[in-house]
């Protein structure tokens, strides 16, 4: 009897078993230790991160023949509006909770009349515009400095392929968001967005709208101003551009302070060192800028710079190309001493030159004269 009663017994708790559904479990390597996030350190930086949306009016380009009044009633032409309203949006970044300033680009408050920012918390404040500098597409806002969370700056300088970026912004204006991925390259110029490029390139997912909001490490530093994507089909590659967080701060002390930027000019041409420059040159170092030409009455020509030389350091820090030195005079103001550190025939030679105004044409080129 007991036998068959122990039976019965073990014969249901094997039906029960079976009728249990199974609790999914972390592997015990994981279960004994939290799960990777990057939540704590997104709960600090996001509140920094702001919305940007404006308004304004852009006046509209018509025939010079529809602003006589007979030849409308002539092919009786109605009158049509002088400008269109425009909406934009985009993001910004708290870098100074004392004072209210925020950062973003350019193009994101051009034109605007009105400029609304919404915090992470829901607040809706406006703002006014400190100063805009189209050539790097960077501009200083203003907004009532109540409550805020700035980002603390990184050495975008130390920066390395393969470090770890998480993106924050408000893409297609859906509110915030937050994407991650990587460094893939540093230093790209040349791709005819700005006028002075050194773009940090990040595969972390950058979409409209995310113009002006951050690109952070995962100390949740500042280390970027996500600027623009490459789309040749409209949608995310993949392929996305920040402007240096160091190359932001220059310009944010100016533009707080001047209204603009001030650039500086050395008064000289110049071109990259290529492999065969640089085996004409007698040189091993395949990196920095040639000098092909020096203007008179110039900067350059005062320092005694000469055609030929090849520029490798500038205050200390290697020029890879003409496009590095062409950054680096232009975020300087008028009137700084600059070391430079050249190669005339072969031989190292520092010149100390005091930069000069740059006064742009009146019908303003890119080029590589600095």
């Amino acid at each position: 009897m007991n036998k068959a009663l122990n039976f019965m017994v073990a014969a249901c708790l094997a039906v029960a078993s079976l009728a249990t559904p199974a609790l999914a479990g972390l592997p015990v390597a994981v279960d004994s230790q939290p799960l990777p996030t990057l939540a704590p350190m997104l709960q600090r930086t996001t509140p920094a991160v702001v919305n940007i949306a404006t308004e304004g009016r852009v006046k509209l380009q018509r025939n010079p023949l529809l602003e006589d009044p007979f030849f409308r009633r002539f092919f009786n032409i109605p009158d049509q509006p002088l400008e269109r309203r425009t909406q934009s949006l985009g993001s910004g970044v708290v870098v100074d909770a004392g004072k209210g300033y925020v950062v973003t680009n350019a193009h994101v408050i051009s034109e605007a009349d009105s400029i609304k920012v919404t915090l992470r918390d829901g607040r809706h404040l406006n703002a006014k515009v400190i100063g805009a500098d189209a050539d790097t597409d960077v501009a200083v806002i203003q907004i009532p400095a109540t409550n805020l969370t700035a980002l603390p700056l990184a050495d975008s300088d130390a920066l390395q392929v393969g470090d770890f970026v998480v993106a924050i912004g408000n893409p297609f204006g859906l509110g915030q968001t937050v994407t991650s991925g990587i460094v893939s390259a540093l230093g790209r110029t040349g791709l005819g967005i700005e006028g002075y490029e050194d773009f940090i390139q990040t595969d972390a997912s950058i979409n409209p709208g995310n113009s002006g909001g951050a690109l952070v490490n995962l100390r949740g530093e500042l280390i970027g101003i996500n600027t623009a994507i490459l789309a040749p089909g409209g949608g995310n590659v993949g392929i996305g551009f920040a402007i240096p967080v160091n190359m932001v701060a220059q310009l944010i002390e100016q533009l707080v302070k001047y209204g603009e930027v001030r650039r500086g000019q050395l008064g000289v041409t110049v071109q990259d060192l290529t492999p065969q420059l640089s085996q004409a040159f007698g040189i091993s170092n395949n990196q920095g800028a040639v000098i092909a030409q020096v203007m008179p009455n110039s900067a350059a020509a005062s320092a005694g710079l000469k055609a030929g030389d090849v520029v490798v350091a500038l205050n200390d820090k290697p020029v890879r190309n003409s496009g590095a030195l062409r950054n680096a005079i232009g975020l300087l103001p008028a009137g700084e001493q600059m070391k430079l550190d050249i190669l005339r025939d072969g031989r190292p030679i520092t010149i100390t030159a005091k930069i000069g105004e740059y006064k742009p044409a009146k019908r303003a080129t890119r080029s590589s004269r600095q």
